[in-house]
């Protein structure tokens, strides 16, 4: 569990959102030109657009700035698309590093019936085919938008001295910063989400490190550990390790 040693119970985060003042949305398409029109475009609109050419980029893009929307095209080069729909659903769930709500408006030239079955099947909330219209496309990101308003998005977290702010990564103990990689920062959050819960093993390899199967790896007790000596500096024991039958329970 995560809470500092000596306190009862645990302290739930005051959740104040800090949105940015120019939507985010990420564009994940390969083709350049038609991803530069869409960033000129929505740019020219009011968004603030940030560009993946791979589902590689855009899983660092989403997990770096969350966005507020994304526009997917399926023919990625390394990846599909759905794939990429498909993980962001699964492994963002519990405080990971993705947020599994993300609105999704899937931008792709598959266009027959069952290939947009199987996008919302996949996930996604809005599906376009290719060629497309871009007042369309805008009208319909705006209504994503609009639907989203009211969902939770993830804010400040508060546990006794230490402070953890999801938006602009900054993790604060007893008001001094927290320098964290981005893996320790991930271990983290998915914690501090809920902090008075018993994680397993498998559950932060697949949340953080999107592990889908076991997998016999040490990295998840060498971020533990780093991250435990960082959150040392008050004097408080946050990560506590919580031994179970079959497996080393984390948090």
């Amino acid at each position: 569990m995560l809470q500092p040693e000596g306190v009862i119970g645990p302290w739930l985060g005051a959740l104040a959102d800090m949105e940015p003042d120019l939507p985010t949305v990420v564009i994940v398409e390969d083709h350049r030109v038609t991803r530069r029109f869409l960033a000129d475009n929505l740019a020219a609109d009011g968004y603030e657009p940030v560009e993946a050419e791979s589902a590689a980029d855009a899983r660092r893009v989403i997990e770096e700035c969350f966005p507020a929307a994304a526009i997917i095209d399926l023919g990625l080069p390394d990846r599909d698309g759905l794939e990429l729909l498909r993980e962001l659903r699964q492994y963002g769930r519990g405080g990971g590093p993705l947020d599994p709500q993300l609105p999704v408006l899937i931008l792709s030239g598959r266009a027959t019936e069952l290939d947009r079955v199987r996008g919302f099947e996949r996930g996604c909330d809005d599906y376009l085919a290719k060629p497309f219209s871009y007042a369309e496309l805008r009208a319909r990101l705006a209504a994503l938008l609009r639907r989203a308003g009211t969902r939770p998005r993830p804010g400040r977290i508060r546990i006794g001295p230490l402070d953890l702010d999801p938006f602009s990564r900054v993790v604060r103990l007893d008001g001094t910063p927290v320098h964290l990689s981005k893996k320790e920062f991930g271990l983290l959050r998915a914690l501090a989400t809920e902090p008075a819960r018993v994680f397993t093993r498998e559950e932060l390899l697949e949340e953080v490190w999107g592990f889908q199967a076991h997998v016999p790896t040490r990295t998840l007790d060498s971020h533990a550990s780093r991250l435990r000596q960082k959150l040392r500096a008050s004097g408080c024991r946050f990560i506590v390790n919580v031994w179970g039958k079959r497996s080393r329970n984390v948090i």
